[in-house]
């Protein structure tokens, strides 16, 4: 039947398609949905799981595979750092059971610290790589993905870009095929056992399938070649639907081949050559690195072939950021010497430029000014991590002077205070990164003996991402409950002897539990802990009382609350964003904010 799907889903139900056994992966935007679609679905004998980590996550997966199963690891391209060191080893060992990795690239970056390119890391890996120019093409690839893993026993990358995975289409899908078990884990110590012999031997197997592997894909059904002419345009991902649309609007007289490469590693040389032969010159259309152009400039070189490869290498098309279909039909229209086409019928308005910034009532402002309150006058350096959090960083509460990686915040703090012990230093994580990479930091501080706070931004659930359950919450996917692990129980069992917990959103408290934390010598830590608002009971906005106001602006000025503003010089409150967290009212220092039915 035919189900308008976000790419996502599409990808979600490609693997229940394929009969996918066992689900894992830890959320990061662009992947997150897959995992979430596929929890939601329920079928039958299939297990799904948020694991701790991406390294975790595949680790999982790969015992499942050891055994026969079918699985799916999900992540977005900077989790696939975390899991490379597991999936760097497992390209080596191999897998029995069909294993897809996918691995949703950002350009843009839209939501991420990097734009880093998921191919490069196929070629690095050895890998076998998937790149899907639309949801109907991701749903179709899963399948073909978990096939060519089990014929080759590798695991694969299947790796959708932001507008795939977040794009909607009208997919014809198929009902869930029964999970694929296999036969079950058979002990052989020369095929699952990672020894340096066995490795240099399986490195060889890995060099010499690449050849197989390009034949293969050669014929692949994704990997198209049409059209003749002088010269060439070579696409791949979703940048081949730009390309589509773009051709489809200018109709140029000027005859052209069209190669689309789906997939980049191994990378399809029989039908790239047969693309080259007699071609004069050729544009690549691509998102993030030049890799198609760079593999086109080898085989040129390799067969001393005469056509030249424009892209990002000679400035033709942009070297970082997302492709967009008005910026390809340029690139096109200048490259194939023909005329822009007319503006369309309706050119949408300018969107108002809106900066990221905290919800009214989020936890973590209260927590952010608690600590800003509490080191008020003394040099410190607060150094911040992956999540909602960051947004601490902007005016007027710049709370976050350093972000790097999911828990890097712990260990950057560590590297500071060793070279600048004279200041205090301070490290913010949230609860999912605490579990996620947060752990081994604490255990280097406490085992090296640092002196550094550290402040765990507590709000029960992975926000950033979209209210995922993590160890801390007591939930699973699968729907069940598990044990709560306590942040505050493994920080004592690390090792922490000063460990605190706080309610944010009381202020003069929170502050308090800031200082005391600050003067305990070694590693000392304060837990913030209170729900995400978003996940919260709203209670009755507040209002300011004119009478009572000085405009002092303070509320305003201190909190960058967006449900605070001061039109024409007088503090006010937007009743339908406010949910009554009541800081602005401890902050207030003439008590002219209040709730609606009394006074704060």
């Amino acid at each position: 039947m035919k189900r308008l799907l976000m790419g996502n889903e599409a990808i979600a139900l490609g693997a229940l398609h394929a009969g996918v056994r066992l689900v894992s992966g830890y959320p990061g935007t662009p992947s997150t949905e897959t995992l979430e679609a596929i929890a939601r679905e329920k079928p039958e004998g299939v297990y799904v799981e948020w694991s701790v980590n991406e390294k975790a996550a595949l680790e999982v997966a790969a015992g499942a595979a050891y055994a026969g199963a079918r699985t799916l690891v999900t992540m977005k391209q900077v989790g696939l750092n975390v899991a490379s060191d597991p999936l760097m080893s497992l390209a080596y060992i191999g897998v029995k059971g069909g294993m897809v990795v996918l691995v949703a690239d950002d350009p843009g970056p839209i939501s991420s610290q990097t734009e880093q390119d998921t191919r490069h890391f196929a070629q690095y890996a050895h890998v076998p790589v998937f790149d899907p120019a639309s949801p109907e093409e991701a749903y179709a690839m899963v399948g073909d993905a978990f096939a060519l893993s089990e014929k080759y026993q590798t695991p694969v990358i299947l790796r959708p870009t932001t507008r795939v995975c977040h794009g909607c289409a009208v997919v014809e899908v198929e009902d869930a095929a029964p999970a694929q078990s296999g036969d079950g884990f058979v002990k052989e110590d020369s095929r699952w056992v990672i020894f340096p012999r066995t490795s240099y031997q399986n490195h060889i197997k890995v060099f010499e399938r690449e050849a197989p592997l390009a034949d293969e894909l050669c014929g692949y059904r994704f990997n198209t070649l049409e059209g003749e002419g002088p010269v060439g345009i070579v696409c791949g991902g979703v940048s081949y639907a730009y390309v589509r649309e773009a051709l489809d609007r200018l109709r140029p007289d000027v005859p052209y081949r069209l190669l689309r490469i789906a997939t980049p590693y191994p990378f399809p040389k029989g039908l790239v050559l047969r693309f080259l032969q007699g071609l004069g010159e050729a544009l690549v259309v691509e998102e993030l690195d030049p890799v198609l152009e760079d593999e086109l400039t080898r085989l040129c070189g390799q067969n001393a072939l005469p056509a030249i490869i424009h892209g990002k290498r000679d400035g033709r098309m942009p070297p970082a950021g997302e492709n967009t279909a008005e910026g390809v039909l340029a690139a096109l229209c200048a490259f194939l010497g023909v005329p822009a086409p007319g503006e369309p019928a309706f050119a949408p308005p300018p969107l108002p430029q809106r900066a990221p910034v905290l919800c009214a009532g989020c936890p973590h402002r209260a927590s952010f000014y608690a600590v800003k309150r509490a080191m008020r006058g003394q040099r410190a350096v607060f150094c911040g991590d992956i999540g909602c959090y960051t947004l601490g960083n902007a005016a007027p509460l710049s709370m976050v002077d350093t972000c790097l990686c999911m828990g890097a915040g712990i260990t950057i703090a560590q590297g500071l205070a060793r070279v600048e012990p004279d200041r205090k230093h301070f490290a913010f994580v949230g609860d999912s990164t605490f579990f996620h990479t947060g752990i081994p930091g604490v255990v280097n501080a406490v085992y090296n003996g640092t002196d550094f706070t550290l402040l765990v931004l507590d709000n029960d659930t992975t926000a950033m991402t979209g209210q995922q359950p993590h160890p801390g919450t007591g939930r699973t996917m699968m729907g069940g409950l598990s044990a709560r692990v306590e942040i505050a129980e493994v920080l004592r069992a690390l090792g922490v002897a000063h460990v605190r917990t706080a309610d944010p959103l009381r202020l003069d408290d929170a502050v308090q539990a800031v200082r005391e934390a600050a003067a305990a010598p070694g590693v000392s830590a304060v837990i913030f802990k209170s729900p995400c608002v978003a996940r919260a009971k709203r209670k009755a906005p507040l209002r300011i009382l004119p009478d009572a106001c000085t405009r002092c602006m303070r509320c305003v000025r201190e909190l960058g609350c967006p449900a605070l503003s001061a039109p024409d010089g007088q503090p006010a409150i937007d009743a339908s964003m406010c949910t009554g967290c009541g800081l602005c009212a401890q902050v207030c220092p003439s008590h002219a904010i209040c709730a609606e039915e009394g006074r704060a």
